[in-house]
């Protein structure tokens, strides 16, 4: 027992040759006992000398070692349950001796940990970097007792004749336990990886851990282990166990007590062989498998600190904001439709105490209700353009009207000419029944080509007609968005479980520094915050149905207003829109689950969509008759989005690519443009050439004679003049990010057609009332903010993970929502707006008669 009790206590200040012998007795007896265990019986008798030696913390041991001499190194110390102290083993060899591979094995009490030096880490193509100067930490196994003593042996051998100096050092790691809110700097490279412990306190569930350095290369790895043996904290196994991730400059992962059972865990710092998985260059390719290469300096200065995460009141908070901000455009919407009806209800009865000052049209009009629900003003009353900066009369401008050119002016038609009452068949109507007249071509021919057109003269179709075709746009996209979305969540809940079942966070570009888990989802904030989208789209969508309702109601009572008047009022197209932008939220939602380049499409498609629909709804106001059908306009879509994705897998960088897509961009542009010119009365066939040559001749050459479409030949050239910069550009510059790209084109076009209409309604002499001015204003002011935090990019699937995440930062707003999560509310709040004023832009001309309202 006295021997006993020397051997386990140091502190006791035993003395005598006994315990040593005992000790160093053990020691060989363990170590025979180990080695017949790995080699065989024959292993015990190669050994020629075992060398026991009772060793010290913090002292460096010069010695030797060959075959015939094996060392084997006793060290105990005392571990406390309630403090956990590191303890590293540091060698270095000679780098003379590199071609002397020396195995250094630490036994422990629950562990073994072995490793040889020099050590051979592998990189891509089998590459081979050999670094003689080795730093390990040991694991620290738990411990029961409130004070234990422990001992741990370690053995040197080799099984090279020759003699191998090498120097052995074991000392205690300050600092091996991590404090929250401080931060602790430390050193590591290939061959010595640190890793510390963090323990939860009370009352903390989460914590963010993060780990920086000012230098991008080396390329190294952090890693969140759980408390238990062997900590894998080399290269080529730290993606074995826990969750980790590349970095460069930055790291962060965020961490759950709820994942942990021991309320513990280990931070593991690595640092990578090459630079390849960081975007670093590839420097080394070797002539031969077997060369060993030399990595040169690969140490890294890195710091961690642990912060506690948010806790569920922010959640709380997080939630209700969003939710306050979007149910308050309900409320406001709510607002606006009773002070309007309260504003129509008084004037109605102020014509009703006063009938004889209006006129009879007059008093039809404000007694009916228009198409967007409210009662009309008096009729809109074009004079003049001198008040809009034209010399021209009003006498000259109605004699112009009258004439073959049908110039700008205004025919002076009264509401009573106009027939009280359209008995419409009540038979089935379809599309194909107005072209059944044999002179129908011809009509259209005298109509289209007319100098300057109507509405009435493009708005002669039945307009149960024109309802279903235009209802087909809503049908269309609700199949589409089932058949998108379903397979979309499925395949990012997969995303979601091989994140959370193999730890490797490299799979999904979030901004770690501010991603917040909820459940199975790591970054729920960037997905409650596109909850605008859908709430949004669905108030526009109720929005249109009451316009709707209220415009069916005054069809059936026949309502001249709504017969006669105003722009064609068709809402299949509106409702798309509300449905698309409902789609958008949803499918952002499902891609922010696991941001990443294969999955980016979803993000974007229903952005095409919008984009084309607005525009189809911009042209359809003032051509009804001709505008695009469904089927039409989706499959251009779709060719959009199937260049998408092909630019996304084969873009980058590729210039055949980029000139065969510059090519089509271009062409499409001259199609296009001829077909919004001749307003679809041409045809692209054999004879297109001779045709072209024919006009280029008689209107260039022969005689020098200007467009006979002015207004549209300048949208057209702007428009031109756009897109081939932009096919220029994507041609020179050849963007990585092909997706946004091929996105900026269709809202340029978008927002040049935009501002083309509002300075042709303007020109006009028509009017932008108050409610749709507002939302211009508004719109254009969120719209911008939008961009500004759009534009911050706080991670990019362009780059590697470990670059992507140089961009991130910290929230922003509630400590819960980043830059991104703004752009998703100003966004949807922006596109919104959009919407409202395409849906309010044209009231102004809801008791003006067709046949006064000009196309452009």
């Amino acid at each position: 027992m006295v021997l006993r009790s020397c051997w386990k206590s140091r502190h006791k200040n035993c003395s005598g040759p006994a315990p040593r012998l005992i000790r160093a007795g053990l020691a060989v007896l363990f170590w025979l006992c180990v080695t017949q265990l790995a080699c065989g019986s024959g292993a015990v008798g190669e050994t020629k000398n075992v060398v026991p030696k009772d060793a010290e913390f913090d002292v460096t041991y010069n010695d030797t070692v060959t075959s015939e001499n094996q060392t084997i190194y006793a060290f105990n110390h005392t571990v406390s349950r309630n403090k956990t102290e590191g303890v590293r083993v540091t060698v270095d060899v000679s780098p003379q001796n590199l071609e002397t591979t020396i195995l250094f094995v630490v036994r422990q009490k629950q562990a073994v940990l072995s490793f040889q030096v020099p050590l051979i880490l592998r990189g891509l193509y089998q590459r081979k970097y050999p670094y003689n100067h080795v730093g390990r930490t040991l694991c620290q196994p738990p411990t029961r007792a409130a004070s234990e003593t422990q001992y741990f042996f370690v053995d040197v051998s080799t099984l090279s004749a020759q003699g191998t100096n090498y120097q052995l050092r074991v000392s205690r790691v300050e600092s091996f336990t991590l404090q929250t809110d401080k931060k602790f700097t430390f050193t590591a490279s290939p061959s010595q990886p640190q890793y510390f412990k963090y323990v939860f306190p009370d009352g903390v569930d989460t914590v963010i851990v993060k780990v920086n350095s000012d230098m991008n290369f080396p390329c190294s790895v952090m890693s969140i282990q759980d408390i238990q043996c062997p900590v894998y904290d080399l290269d080529n196994n730290v993606a074995f166990l826990g969750m980790y991730q590349t970095m460069t400059k930055k790291g962060a992962i965020t961490v759950q007590r709820k994942d942990f059972p021991r309320n513990s865990f280990y931070v593991v710092v690595v640092v990578k062989t090459e630079d390849e998985a960081c975007g670093g260059p590839l420097h080394f390719y070797p002539l031969r498998p077997d060369e060993l290469i030399d990595a040169g300096n690969r140490t890294k200065i890195l710091d961690v600190v642990v912060s506690p995460a948010i806790n569920s009141e922010v959640y709380v908070m997080g939630m209700l904001f969003c939710l306050g901000i979007f149910l308050s455009f309900y409320l406001l919407t709510l607002l606006v439709a009773c002070v309007e009806n309260k504003r129509m209800n008084k004037k109605r009865e102020v014509l009703l105490e006063n009938p004889a000052d209006m006129s009879p049209a007059e008093t039809a009009s404000l007694l009916g209700k228009s198409g967007d629900g409210k009662t009309p003003a008096s009729p809109y009353e074009y004079g003049s353009f001198a008040d809009n900066g034209s010399t021209l009369s009003s006498e000259a401008i109605t004699e112009s009207a009258t004439s073959t050119d049908n110039n700008y002016g205004y025919m002076e038609r009264s509401l009573d000419s106009v027939g009280r009452s359209r008995h419409e068949s009540l038979s089935s109507v379809e599309e194909d029944d107005y072209d059944t007249l044999e002179d129908i071509n011809s009509d259209k021919n005298i109509v289209r080509t007319k100098k300057f057109l109507c509405v009435s003269d493009l708005a002669r179709k039945d307009k149960r007609v024109l309802s279903k075709k235009y209802q087909i746009y809503f049908w269309n996209i609700a199949t589409i968005a089932v058949f998108y979305a379903l397979p979309v969540i499925q395949l990012v809940i997969t995303y979601q479980t091989v994140v959370n079942v193999t730890g490797n966070q490299d799979i999904c570009y979030y901004n770690f520094l501010c991603a917040h888990p909820f459940g199975a989802l790591s970054a729920f904030n960037n997905i409650l915050s596109n909850l605008g989208y859908v709430m949004l789209g669905l108030l526009f969508l109720l929005i249109v149905l009451k316009r709707d309702i209220v415009h069916n109601r005054a069809l059936v009572r026949n309502d001249l207003n709504a017969l006669e008047c105003g722009i064609p009022k068709h809402f299949g197209l509106f409702y798309a829109m509300g449905t698309a932008l409902m789609m958008e939220g949803l499918l952002s939602a499902c891609y922010h689950v696991c941001p990443n380049y294969t999955n980016f499409q979803f993000d974007t498609s229903f952005m095409y969509m919008i984009a084309g629909l607005c525009m189809l709804k911009l042209y359809q106001k003032r051509h009804p008759d001709i505008n695009a059908s469904a089927y039409t306009a989706y499959a251009c879509l779709a060719a959009v989005i199937f260049f998408s994705v092909l630019g996304v897998v084969f873009g980058k960088g590729n210039l055949v690519f980029w000139i065969v897509f510059s090519v089509i961009h271009i062409l499409a542009t001259l199609l296009l443009s001829t077909q919004l010119y001749y307003m679809g009365r041409w045809r692209l066939n054999a004879g297109i050439l001779r045709r072209m040559i024919h006009i280029i001749y008689t209107d260039c050459i022969r005689q020098c004679s200007g467009p006979m479409y002015i207004d549209r030949m300048v949208l057209l050239v702007m428009g031109n003049i756009v897109n081939w910069s932009l096919a220029a550009y994507g041609l020179i510059e050849r963007p990585n990010d092909f997706a946004s790209y091929l996105l900026a084109i269709a809202i340029c076009n978008l927002l040049l057609y935009f501002a083309f209409y509002i300075i042709m309604k303007l020109r006009s002499g028509e009017r932008i009332k108050c409610l749709p001015l507002v939302c211009i204003l508004f719109t254009a002011v969120v719209w911008g903010f939008a961009l500004y935090f759009f534009f911050q990019g706080l991670s990019t699937w362009q780059k590697t993970p470990a670059e992507s995440r140089e961009h991130n930062r910290d929230c922003i707003l509630l400590f819960f929502f980043d830059d991104h999560d703004i752009w998703h509310f100003l966004s949807s709040i922006a596109m919104f707006g959009s919407f409202l004023v395409l849906l309010t832009m044209d009231d102004d001309l809801d008791t003006v008669q067709r046949d006064k309202i000009y196309v452009f």
